[in-house]
């Protein structure tokens, strides 16, 4: 591959403090050295090395490509009414999904592929060049089988939540449906997924249920994630760390021991405001997990029901202006915070030797992305080093 600069930087994001100026790593007036897929060289754009071919930059800012690790993009039809009733004072009860299922299970596997593959572009418009995909609106064997196989086409970062609510053909008998979860899905579909995820909610599935599936994936090879705490105080959280889960997802009501329990573990808050944007809950208190170091993320929620978004500057700026997190904070959540929701230490940051995920703003810093809420920022889009969005197009 031909090497590439990119010089006359305005402010360039590295998630490097090694590299510049606070825990974001920040340079001005930089360049950034693209080699064979890979960040080879950072420092000041008057001392960039010679490369193949090279993009004058004209003092916009640069960041890592964002890391949405949380999305469930396989999926039919939509809950556009739902959300206007809400809108209007209905609350948002997780049995919603059951609309969701019964759609997607009527697709075809083309379908759920192309609306997959739509969204998954909107997301990289939009500057997300990793995104996790979630399974859960099959939850037969036969559909949770598919959408696995259909979200590992579209990217390495598969998880299935066939535990996601009980099915209608199971109402009333959710032991029944986790133990058919346990034994019969979770072995079918592990070769096609990385995690296993459950949603431990009243409504959803209990303690002593989201156990056993996440137990069950644990023996098939899959890693732990958990949805919790997301309608009410609940066990999701502690749950999530004793089993030693890389991340549990919404954290919208905790208390001092759930924050504490996050604070001495290894386990991800990723925090979904644009799920509660969309579903008028109470936004997590950003404030208390970051003061008490706990490790945070940001993710998009993508879904038909309660988060259709795949704007993770959208959601940056919920989370400056509705969580209270600093601009630093939310763009460090929303690129090394969900790379390590997804255990990865490739991508996140944009240091020597990581994989060269760039995004470029129509913008002279990072703080714009939550200044300018709703403006399309993300001008250029460089994933492995290829440049895959230029002026906010996808080339087909």
């Amino acid at each position: 591959m031909p090497t590439t600069v990119l010089s006359n930087i305005g402010t360039l994001v590295t998630n490097d403090p090694a590299l510049g100026e606070g825990p974001l790593g920040i340079r001005h007036t930089a360049a950034l050295v693209i080699d064979d897929g890979r960040v080879a060289w950072v420092g000041d754009s008057i001392a960039a090395p010679a490369a193949d071919t090279g993009f004058d930059l004209d003092g916009r800012a640069v960041l890592p490509g964002f890391v949405d690790s949380h999305a469930h993009l396989v999926f039919a039809g939509d809950r556009a009414e739902e959300f206007t009733a809400r809108m209007a004072g209905q609350p948002y009860r997780a049995g919603g999904i059951r609309t969701t299922i019964e759609a997607t299970r009527a697709a075809s596997d083309e379908q759920l592929t192309a609306n997959a593959r739509r969204l998954l572009d909107e997301s990289l418009r939009a500057g997300s060049t990793t995104v996790e995909c979630k399974s859960g609106y099959g939850q037969t064997v036969a559909d949770e089988l598919r959408s696995v196989q259909i979200a590992a086409r579209c990217t390495d970062e598969v998880t299935l939540l066939a535990a996601h609510v009980t099915p209608p053909e199971y109402a009333g008998r959710a032991d029944d449906y986790v133990r058919m979860v346990c034994e019969e899905m979770i072995p079918r579909c592990a070769p096609y997924a990385r995690w296993i995820d459950v949603f431990c909610e009243q409504g959803a599935f209990d303690r002593d249920q989201a156990h056993a599936v996440l137990t069950a994936g644990i023996a098939h090879g899959l890693v732990p994630r958990v949805h919790g705490n997301q309608l009410h105080q609940g066990p999701g959280v502690r749950l999530a760390v004793e089993l030693g889960a890389a991340s549990v997802d919404h954290v919208s009501r905790v208390n001092r021991a759930d924050i504490d329990a996050l604070a001495g573990s290894d386990t991800v808050a990723t925090l979904l405001p644009g799920a509660d944007f969309c579903t008028r809950n109470s936004y997590p208190d950003a404030r208390a997990l970051l003061d008490a170091g706990v490790t945070v993320a940001l993710g998009a929620d993508c879904n038909p029901g309660t988060s259709y978004t795949t704007s993770l500057p959208f959601c940056i700026a919920l989370a400056v202006r509705e969580l209270r997190m600093t601009p630093d904070e939310a763009v460090s959540a929303a690129t090394a915070g969900g790379a390590a929701a997804l255990r990865r230490t490739d991508i996140g940051a944009l240091s020597p030797g990581f994989r060269a995920d760039v995004i470029a703003l129509d913008a002279p810093s990072h703080l714009h992305l939550a200044y300018r809420p709703g403006v399309p920022l993300i001008s250029r889009v460089w994933r492995d080093g290829v440049l895959v969005v230029t002026n906010r197009v996808v080339p087909q």
